[in-house]
């Protein structure tokens, strides 16, 4: 309600600040002129229309500095059509620190006849101002804010239903303790004493080595000069001979057309098996049409375009293929497969040993439609879009794509794309560009055993915490 009404005076609000905008220029020119303020303002708007524009922004300065809660009560009655009925109807479980939440639901759905409890709310917060401020036979905020922090729960994990899919119980998605010693990827120990021991030792000899290497001037790319940390712009490792040596390259290689260099791939792979049917779960017979389409997908052409450049399928028999054949799921599938034939390659292995990878983000622009969606990143434009995120291990095998919004973090895909199959799983360390770095990635890529190396934009300006500041080295804490 409150957010429909800063809706509705927007027009009003700009009407309005045109108004002064005219009004204040006015009076600026009659100033300037040494003309009376009084006849400026009869002039431009006039004493009555004056009046108006301040009675006006008054009101529209109450609406948009209005706290939102002091208009919740007003959908009180859509609430309390269901909300009984719901509550009696579901088997709400909850944990310890949601119990008096639990206690104040059941008190709605008239299954205890104890006063409203408000031990629920956290502390300074804005509910116990309106709460003291309504009469005490009045339970319709009460009642709503029960609601709106039974919403909150529900998104935290902190109440559940005991037989819901999406509401479930959290700890029936965690490992068992029980089982935690045969997972070797888990490699923090379950003692968090013991973990803050080991941590605290790494970091007291990191900033140990770190002021040493400050004291002889012998940061590796990089000094601390008059209290900041200076680091040295990489230069390209390339030699200028590279480019002309990968294009002479290229034209040795003989020519093929894409469509038997796939089938080749395929025969030696086998990666189309992972395109089984999605109702039967058979192996998909037309080879050709399959990998028609997944050359369709591949280049962007489309199942139409690809009908007319294809003799031997028509659109409807590759759509049927794309419908009942194509699905994420299975293209994970075919590209592990083919990832995995790839790195047993002995050319493979002059590239790297595949325990290394980076990641980095790709937009594509969209249709114009994308704006209703929210897909415009500043960052890229005015134009809307989507990003493919891909994983590319030091063999030059791109093991995991994912599709994602533009607009949202980079950061935790890093860690989708290294689960998704076993090549991301075998990685040891990940690189990343600054769009990867936050403390959460950090935080679970040590929980599994991988080594977190992302490039961190504006490092000098970067705190890094201790755990005791007092025996930092002084060169460090500089």
């Amino acid at each position: 309600m409150c957010d429909t009404r800063v809706d509705d005076a927007k027009a009003a609000v700009q009407q309005t600040l045109r108004s002064f905008t005219e009004l204040g220029t006015a009076l600026l020119v009659a100033h300037n002129d040494g003309v009376s303020l009084e006849t400026a303002v009869s002039d431009t708007p006039g004493w009555a229309i004056l009046e108006e524009l301040v009675a006006t922004s008054t009101q529209l300065t109450n609406t948009m500095a209005a706290d939102p809660l002091a208009h919740v009560v007003q959908g009180h009655r859509r609430f309390r059509r269901y909300a009984l009925r719901m509550l009696k109807a579901l088997d709400i479980k909850a944990a310890p620190v949601a119990i008096p939440l639990l206690n104040a639901a059941e008190s709605i759905g008239g299954k205890t006849d104890r006063a409203k409890p408000t031990d629920f709310l956290r502390k300074n917060s804005k509910w116990h101002r309106h709460l003291k401020a309504q009469s005490e036979d009045d339970h319709r905020l009460w009642e709503v804010a029960v609601l709106f922090h039974l919403r909150d729960a529900f998104r935290s994990g902190d109440i559940w239903l005991g037989h819901s899919k999406r509401y479930v119980d959290l700890k029936q998605a965690l490992v068992p303790i029980s089982a935690v010693p045969a997972i070797p990827r888990l490699t923090m120990p379950l003692d968090p004493a013991t973990w803050l021991s080991d941590r605290k030792v790494r970091i007291t000899d990191g900033l140990n080595r770190l002021a040493r290497a400050a004291r002889h001037r012998a940061i590796p790319g990089g000094s601390i000069e008059n209290g900041t940390l200076k680091i040295e712009r990489l230069t390209t490792a390339v030699p200028d001979e590279a480019e002309k040596l990968v294009l002479d390259l290229y034209r040795q290689l003989p020519d093929i057309r894409i469509t038997d260099l796939l089938l080749e791939v395929d025969e030696t792979t086998g990666f189309t098996d992972a395109f089984t049917h999605l109702r039967t779960g058979a192996p998909c017979k037309d080879r050709i049409g399959l990998l028609n389409v997944l050359l369709a997908e591949g280049l962007n052409l489309g199942l139409s375009k690809m009908a007319e450049a294809s003799n031997t399928h028509d659109y409807l028999q590759l759509s049927r293929l794309s419908r009942w054949h194509i699905e994420s799921e299975a293209i994970n599938r075919a590209l592990a497969t083919v990832i995995d034939a790839q790195s047993t390659l002995p050319m493979a292995k002059f590239w790297g040993a595949g325990v290394t990878a980076s990641s980095d983000g790709q937009f594509f622009p969209a249709a114009h439609q994308g704006e209703a969606m929210n897909l415009i990143n500043a960052k890229y434009g005015n134009e809307p879009g989507l990003k493919a995120y891909t994983h590319v291990s030091d063999q030059f095998g791109p093991f995991a794509t994912q599709n994602i919004p533009a607009t949202v973090s980079e950061a935790p895909y890093i860690l989708d794309g290294l689960l998704m199959n076993e090549t991301g799983k075998r990685i040891k360390e990940q690189y990343a560009d600054t769009g990867g770095f936050t403390d959460h990635v950090f935080a679970v890529s040590a929980l599994l055993g991988y080594r977190f190396i992302p490039r961190i934009r504006d490092l000098p300006s970067k705190r890094l915490y201790a755990f005791d500041p007092a025996t930092t080295p002084k060169r460090c804490a500089a």
